[in-house]
């Protein structure tokens, strides 16, 4: 292979390279300001009504049921009723209830409590949380549905 063909295999750099920052910058702008938003609620929830140790983590099992609620209601709102703004999805919906939810908390909660001792707590948190949050998300979403069509003229 000679100089001049190795050069043509290089890989070029793009020149819609600023123009996606400049499209997708608001966009991750607005997740991280939702995200820390979420975050701070999250974590005001924990101070307000902190989890006993070795007990059922109740504080972040209801944060993330009611934040899952909230996004069944939310997504239903804005894709099938009332368009939003294109920043109003990755603020709220991936930023605020991203951050406020928290399933890492929860697989955190889950060790805590298998290697505290207490694996039917853990196992009884790991099968409730997934379940609740999703019968959350759909019974938000159906009744959502309802309510707004009810409302249509």
């Amino acid at each position: 292979m000679t100089a001049p063909e190795a050069e043509s295999l290089r890989i070029q750099p793009s020149a819609s390279h600023p123009t996606a920052w400049r499209a997708q910058g608001p966009v991750v702008a607005a997740v991280a300001l939702g995200g820390g938003a979420g975050a701070a609620a999250r974590y005001a929830a924990s101070l307000w009504w902190p989890a006993q140790a070795g007990g059922f983590p109740w504080t972040t099992f209801w944060v993330n049921v009611a934040g899952c609620a909230v996004i069944g209601v939310f997504m239903v709102v804005i894709t099938e009723f009332r368009p939003a703004h294109r920043l109003v999805r990755p603020f709220f919906g991936t930023g605020v209830l991203g951050g406020f939810t928290t399933f890492s908390t929860y697989a955190v909660d889950i060790q805590k409590l298998a290697d505290g001792g207490h694996v039917r707590t853990g196992l009884t948190y790991l099968a409730a949380t997934p379940l609740a949050a999703l019968t959350a998300v759909w019974l938000a979403a159906w009744s959502t549905r309802r309510v707004l069509k009810r409302r249509q003229p």
